[in-house]
């Protein structure tokens, strides 16, 4: 089961996590989410466990009781929400400033 654990202080680490849980059962993996430019955790993180039986277990014990000073948040990882793709872009891509595809060409004046 991979659980999602939010409201993780900045300095947590992923040994810090996998010790929390550890304590509940095997852990197979854990990641603490960083941001790419500054390498800093985003303030959550994920903790796989093969047992979802020792997983139920840690949620019910850690989920709103601290970790290296902060309250944090334990349940069940769900799955992403997908978003419709609509195209990129200014006006939904519908073309871009100043006209587009979307009306008919202007038709040149010759003087």
């Amino acid at each position: 089961m991979e659980i999602y654990v939010g409201n993780l202080a900045y300095a947590t680490t992923d040994d810090g996590l996998k010790a929390a849980f550890a304590a509940f059962g095997e852990v197979t993996a854990v990641r603490v989410v960083t941001d790419r430019m500054t390498g800093r955790s985003k303030g959550f993180g994920f903790v796989t466990m093969p047992d979802a039986a020792q997983a139920q277990a840690a949620i019910d014990a850690i989920n709103g009781h601290e970790i290296d000073g902060r309250v944090v948040r334990a349940n069940e990882s769900q799955p992403k929400p997908r978003e419709e793709r609509r195209g990129g872009g200014f006006r939904g891509g519908r073309g871009g400033f100043g006209g587009g595809r979307d009306r008919a060409p202007r038709r040149e004046t010759r003087w």
